[in-house]
């Protein structure tokens, strides 16, 4: 179990994952973000940052580290966008994985992919998918998200994927994507999927798109796995919003030190 964490730890956590997350602006940065991680020059880790990411790092030391240290760290969901606002800082785009991680994948298409993450019968259902329509020519590899890091280190550097996408969970798959990053010797993207493994392989289903727009995917997930996913929300959602408060507070106190970035 972790010790309580005093007020000024937990925010320098925050206020360091806040000056790391990549805000992009326009459809256009979007397009240029997707094309700047189709060919990485070494191995690159992608990573997305929202409520229930910030609430794990207030508590989580290993997993601040292995978040913080990502590549790339984008801005997902609505927690994030009331943060930063309230920080006066510009959310920026939505970039949340469920919806970018399908545009990465096409960016490679006709290169090998590895996926790892889930469980059968969903990984076989994703690895079709990803072959026939997201990514048409690809080779992709494909285990369970339940092996040690070392399997996952074996496998990348036997194929050599251009592409890993992990489905594992957080703090899981980040702490999994910082060793992986560390071991290959070769170019490749290493993106932190959560879920995204079974939307693509059909477990998951998407919110309708009227409720995707007014942000509110988290409460159809929510009704749909409420054992799961209670405290994550539930108690994770007004947590969040409460630290939001306490940390824009204690900026403001210290004049402004979430200056826009």
């Amino acid at each position: 179990m972790n010790p309580p964490l005093r007020a000024n730890e937990w925010q320098a956590r925050w206020r360091e994952l806040v000056q790391s997350v990549v805000r992009v602006r326009t459809g256009r940065g979007e397009q240029q973000l997707l094309e700047s991680l189709a060919y990485p020059a070494d191995p690159m880790v992608v990573a997305f940052v929202n409520a229930h990411a910030m609430n794990s790092a207030a508590v989580g030391r290993k997993f601040f580290e292995a978040l913080v240290s990502a590549d790339i760290l984008l801005r997902d969901g609505v927690g994030m966008a009331v943060l930063l606002r309230l920080l006066n800082q510009s959310p920026g785009l939505n970039l949340n994985g469920t919806d970018l991680i399908p545009k990465i994948l096409r960016f490679y298409a006709g290169r090998s992919i590895a996926l790892f993450g889930t469980q059968e019968p969903y990984l076989r259902s994703a690895r079709q998918r990803v072959m026939q329509e997201l990514a048409p020519g690809s080779v992709c590899i494909t285990t369970h998200g339940f092996r040690d890091t070392g399997d996952y280190i074996h496998l990348a550097a036997s194929h050599r994927p251009s592409l890993i996408v992990l489905g594992m969970g957080m703090p899981r798959q980040e702490e999994v994507a910082h060793m992986l990053r560390a071991a290959l010797g070769y170019p490749c993207l290493i993106v932190c999927g959560g879920a995204i493994i079974d939307f693509i392989g059909g477990k998951t289903s998407r919110a309708p798109a009227w409720m995707r727009g007014a942000g509110l995917e988290w409460l159809y997930r929510l009704a749909l796995e409420p054992r799961r996913l209670f405290q994550r929300y539930v108690v994770g959602n007004p947590l969040f919003l409460l630290r939001a408060v306490s940390l824009a507070a204690a900026s403001l106190r210290q004049g402004g030190h979430g200056a826009a970035t």
